[in-house]
């Protein structure tokens, strides 16, 4: 199974905004490794996996138990084959998935997610950051520090790296909206926005020109 032609259309990127848990559409291995989780991440599982299946069977064109799906718990789902490359990640009750031809990553967050922006800056982020962001204070620090974590967040799930081994690294120009890895000089295109309650990021190939779809 492979990607046809209008590549320029890619990344492509959905939020799935409330749960559920349907089954049908999982593998076996799926249904068989979902048993074994507590049922709090039992739920969570199906309905990433399920949603996964369900979103991606429109862009693969095939049913949803066809998709090349590699998924066990703990682990980044990725699509076998020549079938693209997808990310995943959860914002409180919501969803946010994301495809494309090349790496890509993703991160979400519910907006009003309370924080020690004071805090996680001083403890995070390299000095030039800290240096733009240190006369801000209150609501305005908590929102640029929220924007800059879910763009590395992003940026490190396409790099397919950890956030203890990374995020010290990554540094966030909030006047130019570039990132920089401060470690191999790597500066990835990156977009954030706001859908509703949830902040939203994508780093890789072609975010600059992603739009966030609600789904279904």
């Amino acid at each position: 199974m492979s990607l046809g032609t209008g590549w320029e259309r890619w990344p492509l990127l959905w939020l799935v905004p409330s749960p559920g848990d349907d089954v049908a559409s999982l593998s076996a291995p799926e249904r068989c490794w979902s048993e074994a989780l507590p049922p709090l991440r039992r739920r969570r599982y199906r309905h990433s996996r399920a949603a996964l299946r369900q979103v991606l069977a429109g862009v693969l064109r095939c049913p949803p138990a066809a998709v090349p799906l590699h998924s066990p718990p703990g682990e980044p789902p990725r699509l076998e084959g020549q079938s693209g490359w997808i990310s995943l990640s959860h914002g409180g009750e919501a969803l946010l998935i994301g495809y494309s031809p090349e790496p890509i990553g993703v991160d979400l967050e519910p907006v009003g997610r309370p924080l020690d922006g004071a805090g996680l800056m001083r403890r995070f982020f390299p000095g030039p950051e800290q240096a733009q962001l240190e006369r801000m204070g209150g609501e305005n620090l908590r929102d640029a520090v929220l924007t800059s974590w879910v763009l590395k967040e992003a940026a490190i799930k396409w790099r397919q790296r950890t956030l203890a081994a990374e995020l010290s690294l990554w540094c966030y120009d909030h006047l130019s909206g570039h990132l920089h890895h401060q470690g191999d000089g790597a500066q990835p295109e990156c977009r954030w926005g706001v859908l509703e309650s949830w902040r939203w990021a994508v780093v890789g190939p072609g975010a600059r020109r992603a739009v966030l779809e609600r789904w279904p």
